[in-house]
């Protein structure tokens, strides 16, 4: 298991950045029980290995004027490697799609996209997605509201295995 390369220490500053990416790293070093000049030595050494990927701000799409979500699953013609990685390259490229996930199974691709406005998303459905290349079905799902959208993964879950193996 990866985690397994991480102290107790590592993964407890990674479980506080988290839920906290703009806290000091004299608060963080405070949190996790470690100075200052360590504290940022791991978190570096953390940056480096790949282990946090950035930091962000959870912007409210609503109040930016964002008002529609919506979860498209793609299907392709065609699962040819080449042909699954042309896809990905193109959902980079759309601006209104903020997520987009290969899965197995009876869809191909699932697609997280905002829009201002249901005119908005229609035009890039029609406009774009259903005429992209190699693009077979899509089905789409308008999000009525969400009720859980937590980053990152369970570091409590992630303790308890790792306590259970040793």
């Amino acid at each position: 298991m990866v985690a397994t390369r991480l102290d107790p220490i590592d993964r407890k500053i990674l479980s506080e950045l988290q839920a906290d990416g703009r806290m000091t790293n004299v608060e963080l070093a405070k949190r996790v029980g470690i100075s200052a000049p360590p504290c940022l030595r791991r978190v570096r050494t953390l940056e480096e290995a790949g282990f946090i990927r950035g930091y962000h701000a959870d912007v409210n799409a609503r109040e930016l004027g964002f008002e529609v979500q919506v979860f498209a699953m793609v299907g392709l013609d065609s699962q040819a490697e080449s042909e699954l990685v042309a896809f990905e390259e193109r959902c980079r490229q759309w601006p209104l799609v903020r997520e987009c996930h290969m899965l197995n199974g009876e869809v191909d691709f699932i697609l997280k996209c905002v829009a201002p406005d249901l005119s908005s998303f229609q035009s890039f459905l029609t406009g774009e997605l259903l005429s992209t290349p190699n693009v077979a079905s899509v089905k789409t799902s308008l999000v009525i509201r969400g009720a859980k959208d937590d980053p990152g993964v369970p570091f409590d879950i992630l303790e308890e295995r790792l306590n259970r193996t040793a």
